[in-house]
């Protein structure tokens, strides 16, 4: 029987079902098939958009080990046929050897793989291309099972992100706190190669930053683009040049002239997390990960990371349990609730003040941030122990 049947579990039992086939709900399989627990993973067809895909996700150093230790990394050797990286030949990882961060009133900050000790500071991924390769290497795992309706199991994960109706359904409260801005997200080819280089800046309440892709020599970029939303909107319906000169002339024409190379897209943002990430039903026990847990602003980065190690998490515990203790027992899921709980509050607090601190127009608050940029950067320890943090090394 195939890895990935999708015949009736009406017959079958299973260890552990994970409702959401998204990247974390796909490494969790992945994880736990390892430990030869049956997985069914259950994922609905995704409706067809016809909109190319233009999300790019930033994964620290923790988040590509833990993808290849599942051989699931994109740029490992072995792509699958058919895969983006195998028929045109462009890299779909870029590794990141620089990141520079700028104010609005002079304020300055940078970061260097090479300050830190390591090939790269994060990598930018296709999600396409991570996606192809989490389904190849579910494909040929045993112990998984692709389903398109859950079957009972010890325990029921839900990773169906942010609009959970599983989790809604079952009572666990998720608090959700919109903020005025949308993210908007397009694909921009750059008169100038980006050299690796990721950048950021902090103008007057909005937050942009341009993503290198298609390996180190490339001159292509990832927008994510958080405004006010009606700002977002007039983007939204501009034309394609007026709003690839509106990036050009915000980002200093840092990388020279800018063509839009995919329609822009736009999502709401918002502050939002899970009260109890664990429950308990007649049929076995529940676990939140990845957006169905917390969803924070994109300003840093993160929102993958702390997915996937609510995954690598998830995986310790159930691997580590005492032999007589169920999947599904609530002392067992407390381990990981309290300690990715912790996490999470943390960085959501993180992303949360910076947010408003630079949402702030006041002037003496303008100045002070700045000069707090720019002081950071000259404090060598200081930038070392927050590279560090992002680089998922904070050990």
């Amino acid at each position: 029987m195939s890895p990935t049947s999708h015949r009736s579990s009406a017959h079958r039992r299973f260890d552990v079902t994970i409702r959401g086939g998204g990247v974390v709900g796909h490494t969790l399989a992945l994880l736990l098939a390892r430990d030869r627990l049956r997985v069914a993973l259950v994922s609905a067809p995704r409706p067809a958009t016809g909109m190319p895909d233009v999300r790019a996700y930033a994964l620290n150093t923790a988040a590509r080990d833990l993808l290849r230790s599942v051989r699931a990394w994109p740029e490992d050797s072995a792509a699958p046929a058919g895969s983006p990286l195998s028929e045109t030949g462009v890299p779909t990882v870029t590794p990141v050897s620089g990141m520079q961060v700028f104010g609005d009133h002079g304020g300055a900050l940078q970061f260097s793989a090479v300050d830190q000790g390591s090939e790269a500071l994060t990598w930018i991924v296709d999600v396409p291309a991570l996606e192809q390769r989490l389904a190849h290497a579910v494909h040929f795992q045993s112990g998984i099972e692709c389903l398109t309706e859950a079957p009972p199991a010890a325990l029921t994960v839900i990773c169906e992100g942010k609009r959970s109706a599983t989790r809604d359904e079952l009572g666990l409260t998720y608090e959700v706190r919109p903020y005025p801005h949308k993210a908007v997200a397009a694909r921009l080819r750059c008169a100038q190669p980006h050299g690796g280089v990721a950048r950021q800046w902090f103008q007057n309440g909005e937050i942009m930053a341009l993503l290198p892709l298609e390996g180190p020599q490339g001159n292509s970029v990832a927008l994510v683009w958080s405004l006010e939303a009606q700002q977002a909107d007039h983007w939204l319906a501009a034309a394609p040049e007026a709003l690839a000169q509106a990036v050009q002339t915000r980002c200093a024409q840092v990388l020279g002239e800018m063509q839009l190379e995919s329609p822009a897209q736009a999502w709401p943002l918002e502050l939002s997390k899970a009260q109890r990430w664990i429950a308990r039903t007649p049929q076995g026990g529940v676990v939140l990960a990845g957006d169905a847990a917390h969803a924070m602003h994109p300003l840093a980065g993160q929102g993958l990371n702390v997915g996937l190690a609510d995954a690598a998490e998830l995986a310790r515990v159930l691997h580590g349990r005492e032999y007589w203790r169920e999947l599904g027992d609530l002392k067992l899921l407390r381990r990981y609730e309290r300690a990715r709980q912790a996490d999470v509050n943390a960085m959501g607090w993180v992303t949360d003040g910076l947010f408003g601190l630079f949402a702030q127009t006041d002037s003496r608050v303008m100045a002070l941030r700045n000069w707090g940029m720019t002081g950071v950067d000259r404090l060598g320890p200081l930038k070392h122990w927050l590279a560090r943090q992002a680089m998922g090394q904070a050990g």
